[in-house]
């Protein structure tokens, strides 16, 4: 549950429909190989509790830690020391409505890298849009 702490900015949320069914979404975002296909490579496993990386390129080795999963409708990971990721997934007829949020924003907070949550949490908006619609293509493809 959010707090009521007024420098909690507000989640990312990316929805997309997909014309995939469940499953085929599931294996793209809760495998490695998926989410290599269309987010970074990494050495995830869907276990609660499993520690992995993702390569974040110039950012380097990115920790993450399953915090919660429910096939094939819920995961949800730590990323880095403050965002938690999560991915809900909803049959439609044969589509797949897919949900990224992204919380843990923090107006006082700054990231690893030394950037304000403000600064980045702009730039993470946008590029969520571009890689939530990789996924769309990824599987639909």
């Amino acid at each position: 549950m959010e707090n009521n702490n007024h420098s909690t900015l507000p989640d990312i949320r990316r929805t997309l429909v997909m014309n995939a069914p469940i499953q085929k979404v599931w294996q793209a975002v809760a495998t490695s190989e998926g989410i290599a296909a269309w987010f970074m490579p990494n050495d995830f496993q869907p276990v609660v509790g499993h520690e992995f990386h993702l390569n974040a390129g110039p950012f380097g080795m990115s920790p993450c830690k399953v915090t919660e999963i429910d096939p094939p409708h819920r995961l949800s990971f730590r990323w880095g020391k403050d965002w938690t990721i999560t991915f809900e997934l909803k049959e439609l007829d044969g589509k797949t409505e897919f949900t990224l949020i992204h919380s843990g924003w923090d107006a006082d907070k700054v990231t690893e890298f030394g950037e304000a949550h403000t600064i980045v949490r702009d730039r993470m908006d946008q590029g969520w849009s571009g890689i939530v619609n990789k996924l769309g293509s990824y599987v639909e493809g």
